[in-house]
Order: structure tokens, then sequence, then C-alpha cells
């Protein structure tokens, strides 16, 4: 894999594809990397230019500092846009790559050509979900990584999915857990501080396309069609059969709705 430095920090990448075709950036949710996006680049590969990075602090990209917002993980976005020599992109992000999309989109908006919002939201977290974030770093410091990762693989996958889509568990589990503490604890303070986009949704005047599992009950559909009813120019389709982690647990239905909206 290559690798940006980027702010001072290392950060891993695949770049694929058509190299002067429209850019696609698929940016991950936490605490996973960019290998969550296997399928959706080997369908886009064919007719885009295809970039997936690891956010600092995930996969095998470095911490750096260990100081974490999401303000700061969208100037990583847009420095490494530069670096690839990207003005502007279709950007897709999942949970929190939709956190720091939303917020790229609200910072500087010509830096998109589309967006796509899948399993995520524009509010900020309530005070129930900040004192999640809380119980969740002390789960991490007092009981170790494989214990947080035991409990977040239940609320971010259907329970069928746990039947349907074994491997894809493992394959998350260790995503997780190869994670280092401190990037999880770093990151749950900046998700819990991040910012409400909500009031910027209605300036978004690029295509979107939003995509939220049925059963998801971490950014469930009110929410999606909370954004779909701001958004002008946007689409929300529900993917049936997952939870928050739709382009895995019903990476079918997902796909088809990528390549119809990137069509």
């Amino acid at each position: 894999m290559p690798t940006a430095s980027i702010n001072n920090t290392k950060i891993e990448y695949t770049d694929t594809g058509i190299e002067h075709a429209s850019p696609v950036i698929f940016i991950h949710g936490f605490p996973f990397n960019h290998t969550m996006w296997k399928e959706q680049t080997e369908l886009l590969a064919d007719t885009h230019r295809v970039i997936t990075y690891d956010v600092r602090g995930h996969g095998k990209s470095e911490l750096g500092n260990g100081h974490v917002l999401i303000d700061f993980l969208v100037d990583d976005l847009f420095a490494f846009m530069e670096h690839l020599g990207i003005q502007a992109a279709n950007v897709v992000g999942l949970s929190m790559g939709g956190y720091i999309a939303l917020r790229g989109i609200e910072r500087t908006p010509e830096r998109f050509l589309s967006l796509v919002l899948a399993n995520t939201k524009s509010e900020a977290d309530t005070n129930e979900a900040k004192t999640k974030r809380a119980d969740a770093i002390r789960t991490i410091q007092n009981d170790g990584v494989e214990t947080f990762a035991e409990n977040f693989l239940k609320t971010v996958f259907a329970p069928e999915s746990f039947d349907k889509h074994p491997q894809d568990i493992r394959k998350v589990r260790k995503m997780i857990e190869q994670t280092s503490p401190q990037s999880l604890c770093s990151t749950l303070i900046a998700l819990a501080a991040r910012t409400d986009t909500t009031e910027s949704l209605g300036k978004i005047n690029v295509p979107a396309l939003i995509l939220v599992g049925e059963h998801d009950q971490l950014t469930p559909p009110a929410a999606a069609q909370s954004m779909a009813n701001r958004i002008r120019d946007s689409h929300i389709h529900i993917i049936p059969d997952a939870a928050h982690m739709s382009n895995l647990e019903n990476p079918e239905e997902f796909n088809t709705q990528l390549r119809d909206f990137f069509e």
C-alpha cells in the first residue's frame, strides 16, 4: 500500500481504477479500516478512479499526536486530496466516514462532486450517546480491546448477521482488535465532541445518496430520512436485512444502489 505524509502523520491508502476518471473516495467507519470497502472498490474500479484510506489511528495509518477531532480528520481528507492532485471528488462515507464527509462539505462544498452517506446522521451526540462513549472508553481501559470489540459487534451487526456473515464478523473483529487502545479512546472522544451539521444540509447542492440498514440502531432510518428531507437533490434507500454495517450485511443491495447512483 502507498503511504502519504498528511499533516505530519503517515496515512496508508489505495488508489486503483482508471487514473483520469472521476474520483471516488471511500471513508470507513469507526473503528474499522479501508478493507471494509473491498467489494465496493472492485465494483467501481472499471468506471472510476477509486481511493480508500485508513483514517488516522486506524488500520496502518499512524495516530499522530493523538489529538483527534472530526475537524482534524476533515483537514486530513483535504490534505490527502491535495497529495493525490484531486480538486473535487465523489465522497462515500459510512458512519464516522459520513460525519467527516458532512463536516467537509459544510466547510468546503466545492471539494465535493457528489455524496453517499451510509449509516450516518447529521446530529451531534446526545448526552445519552456521550455517556455511552465514556462507558466504551472505560471498557477499553479496564477490560481491554477484546471485550470492547465483543460489545461493539453486537451494536453494529443485526443479530441474524452473526449466522449469515460469520466471515465478515471475524474480519471486523480483527480490524477492531488491531486498533490501539489510544486510537480507540481518542476517536471515541472525537465522535462525542463532533459538531451538528443539520443546519447546513439545506445548502448541499450536489447529488446525494443516503443508505441505511433497516435494523440500524445507531443511526436509524428515521435519522436518514431526516437528512433526505433537508438535502434537495437526494435519494434515500433502506437496505433490508442489514443494521449498521449495511455494505457488509447486504452487499448485493448496497452495491446495486451505489452502481445505479454513479451511473
